[in-house]
């Protein structure tokens, strides 16, 4: 049997704009299912919404979300979850870097770090934090 974990970030009415924009940085396939498309409307205004989607790269970058709809609570919190892209070289992980910068707020510039030779954190436009990493062979 196999495994596998997939990030699955929540929004209120940005899910389309966060999938698509993920999609401009990290490449790959972007899939959307609205609540109009399952047939599951139960406000008209969120109709055309996204009750699922993702966008998956042949690479392994794979994320998904949706739009949580105004009947439910919806608190994105502040540190509730971090989004960790670990890439083998500076290149590729300084590439998906300068791409996510766009409208964010860098709080660790990308940087050499005691742990990884390449190592960065920010807040893209949507909220999401993301790390971003070269992996290394530093154990602990």
């Amino acid at each position: 049997m196999t495994v596998k974990s997939v990030t699955h970030l929540n929004f209120r009415g940005d899910a389309r704009a966060a999938l698509e924009f993920y999609r401009s940085v990290f490449g790959g396939d972007l899939a959307v299912v609205t609540y109009k498309d399952a047939g599951n409307v139960q406000d008209p205004a969120e109709a055309d919404q996204v009750m699922w989607g993702q966008v998956v790269t042949d690479d392994g970058f794979h994320v998904m979300a949706y739009d949580v709809p105004a009947r439910l609570p919806y608190d994105q919190g502040e540190n509730s979850f971090f989004l960790s892209v670990r890439g083998e070289s500076a290149q590729e992980i300084t590439a998906y870097w300068e791409k996510l910068t766009a409208g964010a707020t860098v709080v660790q510039p990308l940087a050499p770090a005691q742990w990884a030779s390449l190592y960065g954190m920010l807040k893209d436009r949507f909220g999401v934090v993301w790390v971003m990493d070269v992996v290394s062979e530093y154990t602990g």
